[in-house]
């Protein structure tokens, strides 16, 4: 048998029908023999799910290559879209200067966006995909989550809320900005109070 990739059910189905017929017609076969040796040396270039799916298929059932093609094509064009899912929210990734909360937010949008994936990959691909070069709290998040092995988006996010939300927002605001801030609301707030009061002594 040729050396042919085995399928697992995260490839194309279409490509590893291609690839394997490919291989063996150029393998010096009489014409009557590709026939036969498709149909038979199929079940080698399969392993985990699909060779379990192969293994399953009723005696008799099936009568040529093409036959097996059909039904192998129908029973994992489903898998491959499932796979695709996943590679789509392992791409979701904090950026080194984004802040803890900002990347929680933009997770949850662009999680909502893409097909329904199990709640366990979620977890999965939000804790592989926090920076550790960004902040502490990303840091603190990811080291609890691994040693605690969270598994739904719902338990992460609540994790995140109660321990880390408030030390999060304060990292958006170094010290000096902050003390600026403040100055600032207090200057506002004695504006504010000042006009209101004129105006309340104008109406009255």
């Amino acid at each position: 048998m040729p050396d042919v990739q085995k399928y697992d059910r995260t490839l194309d189905p279409h490509e590893h029908i291609t690839t394997y017929t490919t291989t063996v017609n150029g393998n010096d076969l009489a014409p009557h023999e590709i026939e036969s040796v498709l149909l038979k040396k199929f079940g080698e270039t399969l392993m985990k799910g699909a060779l379990t799916w192969y293994s399953l298929l009723p005696e008799h059932s099936i009568d040529s290559f093409e036959m097996l093609v059909d039904s192998f094509i129908k029973a994992h064009a489903g898998a491959r879209k499932v796979h695709a899912r996943k590679a789509d929210i392992f791409r979701i990734a904090q950026g080194e200067s984004e802040l803890l909360r900002e990347f929680v937010i933009r997770f949850q949008k662009e999680r909502m966006l893409l097909p329904a994936v199990p709640n366990k990959w979620v977890a999965e691909a939000f804790t592989k995909d926090l920076n550790l070069r960004s902040f502490d709290a990303s840091r603190k998040l990811k080291k609890n989550l691994l040693e605690f092995q969270e598994t739904t988006w719902a338990d992460v996010y609540n994790w995140y809320e109660s321990k880390l939300r408030i030390e999060d927002d304060q990292l958006g605001f170094p010290s000096s900005t902050k003390g600026r801030y403040r100055e600032k609301n207090k200057e506002k707030s004695k504006y504010d109070f000042n006009t209101d009061r004129r105006s309340l002594r104008g109406n009255f």
